[in-house]
């Protein structure tokens, strides 16, 4: 489907500008000039047959004593003398008194009804098209008038008009061709700032950089200079939102310690709703601390390397489950990258691992790969499992599927928001070790080094 106007590039504008403006100028300009010279060589061999009929008449002579009309002198073209050869000269009186250049033959040539000099166009012997210039004469001692005629062949004239139409028109196309080629290199040239600047762009949205260069030509250093005052207020806004939310959290976490020790005196009839509404209240500031740190998703976060930034999670894990008598055996991880917060990328393994730990029976599984633009990470237990509904329902933001473990629910569905923020999707399914298992699929930031990696394990 051909692309709408306003979605193409500025590049394809002016190249298409540029082509039209092409397009239109040069044939226009051919045909002006093909006129121009068919035209002017034309007004040359009218000039030259001119000439003919001006020696033409000064050579006609009348014999009054025999009524004979004689030619005194030679128009000096020997293709006068050849049988049709397409150059003709011709006088008459209308009343059969005639004289004739020997190339007519036995023809003669059709003249105008018209009196003083005329030039134009005619068929002659063996239709021949023919440029005839002729007008009438009077001699002394001859009452009629004479009318003189000399006729050439255009088929000189054409065929040079014709091959410089030729030669106009190749070169005008090669010219042409030219113009394109230079006004195509002139726009790359010209746009160049903006490919950088939207190159930029690219590294500033993928994590590579933080602000974009200034530079640039006059025109565009004002406008990156104000993009990257943008930039930095977003960021500043961002640390102020995790800050503050941080801080929150903090601020209420004393208070719910304090609450729950009070809660922790009172029967258990009464201490048990207190309770439920307080795991609530630091389920909601989990969630909500959660989502503040992941404020701006991707476009403005740091770029985090997976196995720097995953080694002290695997080792807490690995430690906590040592003391619980349980395995946790983590693959090589290739040395990738991720565009994402290394703090967030910690909290979404942190959430998975503590998750199977939870659940698992003697041994937890962790492995990252890295294929094309996607980083997949996955971690899984030998425990229980879940089935396809409660693999849906464990999703939901504080939906607890057994009550009688620890913790607010929250896990999952705090990974998953985090990961959907940063464009990615998480996966709930069976593992092969028989308990749950969970897929975390993340975009990868440029220039990763490959799946190569160094191996760490928390065994």
């Amino acid at each position: 489907m051909t692309p709408a106007p306003r979605s193409l590039s500025i590049n394809t504008r002016l190249l298409v500008a540029a082509l039209v403006l092409v397009l239109l100028a040069l044939p226009l300009a051919g045909v002006l000039l093909r006129y121009n010279f068919e035209q002017s060589v034309t007004t040359a061999f009218d000039q030259r047959l001119r000439s003919l009929l001006n020696v033409l008449v000064a050579g006609v002579e009348y014999d009054p004593a025999s009524g004979d009309l004689s030619m005194a002198r030679s128009l000096g073209d020997p293709r006068f003398e050849q049988v049709f050869s397409g150059w003709y000269w011709q006088v008459s009186d209308g009343n059969g008194l005639a004289l004739t250049s020997r190339s007519l033959w036995d023809q003669r040539l059709a003249t105008a009804d018209r009196s003083g000099l005329h030039i134009g166009d005619r068929n002659g012997p063996r239709n021949q098209r023919l440029r005839v210039v002729e007008r009438d004469v009077e001699l002394p001692n001859l009452p009629a008038t004479l009318h003189l005629a000399v006729a050439a062949s255009r088929e000189d004239l054409d065929a040079e008009v014709t091959r410089f139409g030729r030669l106009l028109w190749w070169s005008l196309a090669g010219l042409g061709g030219l113009l394109l080629a230079g006004l195509a290199l002139q726009i790359r040239w010209g746009l160049s700032p903006l490919r950088r600047i939207h190159a930029n762009l690219r590294r500033v949205e993928t994590g590579e950089d933080e602000r974009l260069e200034t530079g640039f030509a006059t025109e565009l250093n004002d406008l990156a200079e104000a993009m990257n005052g943008v930039l930095e207020r977003d960021r500043q806004l961002i640390e102020r939102g995790r800050t503050a939310a941080g801080n929150l959290a903090h601020a209420l976490k004393t208070p719910s310690s304090v609450l729950r020790a009070y809660c922790e005196r009172l029967p258990e009839s009464e201490a048990r709703p207190l309770l439920t509404e307080l795991d609530r209240l630091d389920a909601a500031v989990r969630h909500h601390l959660a989502r503040a740190s992941a404020a701006g998703g991707a476009s403005l976060s740091r770029v985090a390397r997976v196995d720097e930034t995953l080694a002290p999670v695997l080792t807490g894990i690995g430690r906590m489950a040592e003391r619980q008598g349980l395995a946790c055996r983590a693959a090589p991880m290739p040395q990738g990258r991720v565009r994402m917060d290394p703090q967030d990328l910690q909290e979404i393994a942190g959430n998975l691992l503590e998750n199977a730990l939870k659940w698992a029976s003697s041994a937890l599984f962790f492995r990252v790969s890295l294929k094309e633009e996607r980083l997949t990470m996955r971690v899984a237990d030998d425990g229980p499992g879940m089935t396809p509904e409660q693999c849906a329902e464990a999703l939901e933001r504080g939906r607890r599927l057994d009550e009688s473990r620890a913790g607010s629910g929250l896990g999952l569905a705090i990974v998953t928001e985090l990961v959907a923020l940063y464009g990615g999707d998480v996966q709930l399914g069976r593992a092969d070790e028989g308990g749950l298992q969970v897929e975390v699929s993340l975009p990868v930031a440029r220039g990763n080094p490959g799946p190569e990696g160094r191996r760490l394990s928390a065994d």
